[in-house]
Protein backbone atom coordinates (compact mmCIF):
# COMPACT_ATOMS: atom_id res chain seq x y z
CA UNK A 1 0.00 0.00 0.00
CA UNK A 2 0.93 3.46 -0.89
CA UNK A 3 1.84 5.63 2.59
CA UNK A 4 -0.23 8.74 2.55
CA UNK A 5 2.33 11.85 2.45
CA UNK A 6 2.58 13.52 5.89
CA UNK A 7 1.95 17.01 6.42
CA UNK A 8 5.50 18.74 5.18
CA UNK A 9 4.65 16.52 1.94
CA UNK A 10 1.11 18.13 2.01
CA UNK A 11 1.99 21.34 2.51
CA UNK A 12 4.79 21.69 -0.25
CA UNK A 13 1.54 20.04 -2.97
CA UNK A 14 -0.52 22.48 -1.80
CA UNK A 15 2.29 25.42 -2.36
CA UNK A 16 3.09 23.30 -5.96
CA UNK A 17 -0.46 23.64 -7.26
CA UNK A 18 -1.29 27.24 -5.73
CA UNK A 19 2.13 28.26 -7.78
CA UNK A 20 0.38 26.23 -11.14
CA UNK A 21 -2.82 27.63 -10.50
CA UNK A 22 -1.58 31.66 -10.09
CA UNK A 23 0.92 30.93 -13.55
CA UNK A 24 -2.08 29.72 -15.96
CA UNK A 25 -4.42 32.03 -14.78
CA UNK A 26 -2.09 35.05 -15.10
CA UNK A 27 -0.79 34.10 -18.27
CA UNK A 28 -4.76 33.55 -19.73
CA UNK A 29 -5.67 36.83 -18.11
CA UNK A 30 -2.26 39.16 -19.34
CA UNK A 31 -0.44 37.25 -21.80
CA UNK A 32 2.82 34.70 -20.77
CA UNK A 33 4.88 37.87 -21.73
CA UNK A 34 3.20 40.06 -19.30
CA UNK A 35 3.84 38.03 -16.12
CA UNK A 36 6.84 38.07 -13.84
CA UNK A 37 7.99 35.55 -11.34
CA UNK A 38 7.66 38.15 -8.10
CA UNK A 39 3.24 38.17 -10.34
CA UNK A 40 2.90 34.37 -9.94
CA UNK A 41 4.84 34.06 -6.58
CA UNK A 42 2.18 37.50 -4.96
CA UNK A 43 -0.52 35.59 -6.40
CA UNK A 44 0.39 32.55 -4.92
CA UNK A 45 0.69 34.17 -1.57
CA UNK A 46 4.89 32.67 -1.68
CA UNK A 47 7.95 34.65 -1.69
CA UNK A 48 9.58 34.97 -5.11
CA UNK A 49 12.50 32.75 -3.00
CA UNK A 50 9.66 30.15 -2.07
CA UNK A 51 8.71 30.24 -5.95
CA UNK A 52 12.06 29.80 -7.08
CA UNK A 53 12.08 26.30 -4.84
CA UNK A 54 9.37 24.80 -6.93
CA UNK A 55 10.04 26.14 -10.90
CA UNK A 56 13.22 28.20 -12.76
CA UNK A 57 11.11 29.65 -14.69
CA UNK A 58 7.49 30.98 -14.94
CA UNK A 59 7.20 28.56 -18.50
CA UNK A 60 7.81 26.47 -15.94
CA UNK A 61 4.84 26.90 -14.00
CA UNK A 62 2.32 28.07 -16.55
CA UNK A 63 3.19 24.56 -18.04
CA UNK A 64 2.82 22.47 -15.20
CA UNK A 65 -0.61 23.94 -14.68
CA UNK A 66 -1.29 21.35 -17.82
CA UNK A 67 1.66 18.65 -17.10
CA UNK A 68 0.57 18.42 -13.32
CA UNK A 69 1.81 15.12 -11.47
CA UNK A 70 1.39 13.35 -15.00
CA UNK A 71 4.66 11.41 -14.86
CA UNK A 72 3.08 10.27 -11.29
CA UNK A 73 -0.21 9.47 -13.38
CA UNK A 74 1.72 7.34 -15.81
CA UNK A 75 3.86 4.80 -13.48
CA UNK A 76 0.48 4.71 -11.50
CA UNK A 77 -1.29 3.61 -14.57
CA UNK A 78 0.82 0.72 -15.64
CA UNK A 79 1.04 -0.39 -11.91
CA UNK A 80 -2.85 -0.75 -11.75
CA UNK A 81 -2.83 -3.07 -14.79
CA UNK A 82 -3.52 -6.38 -14.00
CA UNK A 83 -0.46 -8.45 -14.19
CA UNK A 84 -1.36 -10.60 -16.94
CA UNK A 85 -1.50 -7.42 -19.29
CA UNK A 86 1.60 -7.19 -21.65
CA UNK A 87 4.18 -4.81 -20.31
CA UNK A 88 4.55 -3.14 -23.08
CA UNK A 89 0.41 -2.55 -23.86
CA UNK A 90 0.48 -1.29 -20.22
CA UNK A 91 2.90 1.54 -20.72
CA UNK A 92 1.24 2.57 -24.02
CA UNK A 93 -2.32 3.08 -23.36
CA UNK A 94 -0.70 4.75 -19.59
CA UNK A 95 0.77 7.09 -21.79
CA UNK A 96 -2.01 7.41 -24.05
CA UNK A 97 -4.29 8.10 -21.22
CA UNK A 98 -2.53 10.26 -19.54
CA UNK A 99 -0.91 12.56 -22.06
CA UNK A 100 -4.35 12.93 -23.72
CA UNK A 101 -6.32 14.19 -20.86
CA UNK A 102 -8.42 17.25 -21.72
CA UNK A 103 -9.86 19.33 -18.77
CA UNK A 104 -10.49 22.71 -18.27
CA UNK A 105 -6.76 23.62 -17.61
CA UNK A 106 -5.55 22.25 -20.61
CA UNK A 107 -8.27 23.95 -22.73
CA UNK A 108 -7.07 27.63 -21.31
CA UNK A 109 -3.08 26.68 -21.66
CA UNK A 110 -3.20 24.88 -25.23
CA UNK A 111 -3.82 28.16 -27.19
CA UNK A 112 -0.93 29.46 -25.37
CA UNK A 113 1.67 26.40 -25.69
CA UNK A 114 0.62 26.94 -29.39
CA UNK A 115 1.35 30.11 -30.07
CA UNK A 116 4.74 30.37 -27.81
CA UNK A 117 8.14 28.81 -28.70
CA UNK A 118 9.37 29.34 -25.39
CA UNK A 119 6.32 27.70 -23.49
CA UNK A 120 6.18 24.78 -26.58
CA UNK A 121 9.86 23.97 -25.55
CA UNK A 122 9.04 23.99 -21.90
CA UNK A 123 6.42 21.87 -22.64
CA UNK A 124 8.14 19.49 -24.24
CA UNK A 125 10.99 19.52 -21.66
CA UNK A 126 8.21 17.41 -19.11
CA UNK A 127 8.38 14.36 -21.21
CA UNK A 128 11.79 13.76 -19.51
CA UNK A 129 10.14 13.95 -16.08
CA UNK A 130 8.35 10.62 -17.08
CA UNK A 131 11.49 8.55 -16.55
CA UNK A 132 12.44 8.05 -12.96
CA UNK A 133 9.16 7.16 -11.85
CA UNK A 134 8.20 4.94 -14.77
CA UNK A 135 11.65 3.29 -14.18
CA UNK A 136 10.75 2.01 -10.58
CA UNK A 137 7.38 0.81 -12.14
CA UNK A 138 8.89 -0.93 -14.98
CA UNK A 139 12.02 -2.56 -12.27
CA UNK A 140 9.32 -3.77 -9.98
CA UNK A 141 7.37 -5.57 -13.03
CA UNK A 142 10.79 -7.33 -13.81
CA UNK A 143 12.32 -8.11 -10.75
CA UNK A 144 15.86 -7.00 -9.47
CA UNK A 145 17.33 -8.10 -12.06
CA UNK A 146 15.67 -5.74 -14.44
CA UNK A 147 16.39 -2.62 -12.66
CA UNK A 148 19.05 -1.12 -15.51
CA UNK A 149 17.37 -2.64 -18.22
CA UNK A 150 13.75 -0.40 -16.17
CA UNK A 151 15.44 2.90 -16.87
CA UNK A 152 16.73 2.07 -20.47
CA UNK A 153 12.81 1.49 -20.90
CA UNK A 154 11.71 4.09 -19.11
CA UNK A 155 13.95 6.52 -20.76
CA UNK A 156 13.21 5.48 -24.12
CA UNK A 157 9.66 5.74 -23.15
CA UNK A 158 10.14 9.40 -22.23
CA UNK A 159 12.32 10.02 -25.19
CA UNK A 160 9.46 8.60 -27.66
CA UNK A 161 6.72 11.13 -25.57
CA UNK A 162 8.68 13.74 -26.58
CA UNK A 163 9.10 13.12 -30.16
CA UNK A 164 5.08 12.38 -30.69
CA UNK A 165 4.69 15.87 -28.95
CA UNK A 166 7.23 17.68 -31.32
CA UNK A 167 5.23 16.44 -34.19
CA UNK A 168 1.97 17.26 -32.75
CA UNK A 169 3.40 20.74 -32.18
CA UNK A 170 5.50 21.20 -35.03
CA UNK A 171 4.74 24.32 -37.05
CA UNK A 172 2.55 24.29 -40.38
CA UNK A 173 5.03 23.59 -43.20
CA UNK A 174 7.93 23.12 -40.91
CA UNK A 175 8.52 19.03 -41.36
CA UNK A 176 11.49 17.35 -41.02
CA UNK A 177 14.42 18.28 -37.76
CA UNK A 178 13.15 19.55 -34.52
CA UNK A 179 15.22 22.50 -34.84
CA UNK A 180 12.14 24.29 -36.71
CA UNK A 181 10.24 24.00 -33.62
CA UNK A 182 12.33 27.74 -32.65
CA UNK A 183 10.21 29.22 -35.96
CA UNK A 184 7.71 30.25 -33.92
CA UNK A 185 4.47 31.37 -35.29
CA UNK A 186 0.69 29.81 -34.14
CA UNK A 187 0.63 25.79 -34.04
CA UNK A 188 -2.67 23.90 -34.69
CA UNK A 189 -2.53 20.55 -34.09
CA UNK A 190 -4.69 18.89 -36.95
CA UNK A 191 -3.93 15.03 -36.35
CA UNK A 192 -3.99 12.53 -33.76
CA UNK A 193 -2.37 12.94 -30.40
CA UNK A 194 -3.12 9.17 -29.26
CA UNK A 195 -1.94 8.27 -33.04
CA UNK A 196 0.91 10.09 -32.60
CA UNK A 197 1.86 8.62 -29.28
CA UNK A 198 1.35 4.83 -30.29
CA UNK A 199 3.03 5.41 -33.22
CA UNK A 200 6.24 6.45 -30.87
CA UNK A 201 5.61 3.76 -28.57
CA UNK A 202 5.45 0.84 -31.31
CA UNK A 203 9.02 0.05 -31.65
CA UNK A 204 9.83 -0.11 -28.17
CA UNK A 205 7.40 -3.13 -28.06
CA UNK A 206 9.75 -6.17 -28.79
CA UNK A 207 12.13 -4.85 -26.21
CA UNK A 208 9.35 -4.85 -23.60
CA UNK A 209 8.70 -8.23 -24.34
CA UNK A 210 11.98 -9.09 -24.53
CA UNK A 211 12.61 -7.91 -20.98
CA UNK A 212 9.39 -9.65 -19.60
CA UNK A 213 10.46 -12.69 -21.22
CA UNK A 214 13.58 -12.76 -19.43
CA UNK A 215 11.72 -12.71 -15.90
CA UNK A 216 9.43 -15.60 -16.67
CA UNK A 217 10.71 -18.95 -15.16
Amino acid sequence: MTTPPGLRERKKQATREALRKAALRLAVERGPDQVRVEDIAEAAGVSPRTYNNYFASREQAIVAAVTADREARIAEAVAARPAGVRLADAVTEAVVEQCTHTGEREHEALPLITTRTVLRDAFLDTAADIELPLTAVVAERLGDAGADTARVLAASVAAAVRIALEGWLRPAGTAGAPESLGAGGLVVPSDSLPDRLRAALAPLAPAFDAAERRTQP
